[in-house]
């Protein structure tokens, strides 16, 4: 009985051990995701503001002076 109390206890010891690794884990990766949140917003802004600037600039298709087609 006394081995068995001793085993468990082990165990138990093990799976705190465990749970609180990957409770660490677990908070790194959630400051991945928003340091990753944030660079994609960013990003997405000055993808924003490229399409805006090319819609002032006007078509792209237009053929340049010397095309000769």
């Amino acid at each position: 009985m006394e081995k068995r109390m001793e085993r468990l206890e082990s165990l138990v010891a093990l799976q705190d051990r465990s749970i609180e690794k990957l409770n660490d884990r677990l908070f790194e990766q959630q400051q991945q995701i928003r340091d990753l949140e944030k660079l994609v917003e960013r990003l997405a802004g000055k993808i924003r503001e490229l399409d805006e600037d090319m819609d002032k600039q006007g078509p792209l298709d237009v053929p340049p002076p010397h095309y000769n087609g």
